[in-house]
């Protein structure tokens, strides 16, 4: 079967291969919690993009506040779908490539709390990177460090 017909509607669920999808998705976790505990988000840049994505994502989602808990169910609703969508699209190709732009990644819900299984969703990379990109500007995750760097004294 090529790419090109490929029917993720249909497409039948195999076991392994959502296995692989979460192995995957909590390795992306693990590591940028590890990044987060050695530098202050608001020092760190997730992609070569975080400049566009960050006006990008403040121009299309003008009310989202990087301090609030996400409200998983707006996110997943059909408008809500339909606008992520729109947004990562730009991401596909061409000079505003991001690799993965479109994988599955775990994201936490506020940027209060650990990863955690109640405070964790799961999300596409690019509303990662783009609520990530806004918490980081607003130095949101930089307890993370401080923490790490208290813990390590």
């Amino acid at each position: 079967m090529s790419l090109s017909n490929f029917d993720a509607q249909n497409a039948p669920n195999y076991e392994d291969m959502e296995k692989q999808f979460a192995v995957k998705a909590v390795q992306h976790m693990t590591v940028y919690w590890s990044i987060l505990e050695k530098l202050p988000g608001s020092k760190l840049r997730l992609t070569r993009l975080d400049d566009e994505i960050y006006e990008h994502f403040k121009k299309e989602f003008p009310d989202f506040n990087p301090a609030d808990e996400i409200n998983e169910d707006s996110m997943k609703s059909k408008e809500g779908k339909e606008k992520w969508r729109n947004f990562s699209m730009v991401y596909e190709k061409g000079d505003k490539k991001v690799e993965d732009y479109n994988f599955g990644t775990m994201l936490r819900k506020s940027p209060k709390t650990e990863y955690g299984e109640n405070e964790t969703i799961f999300s596409v990379r690019m509303q990662f990177y783009a609520i990530e990109i806004a918490r980081n500007r607003a130095g949101l995750n930089d307890w993370i460090y401080e923490n790490a760097q208290k813990a390590t004294k």
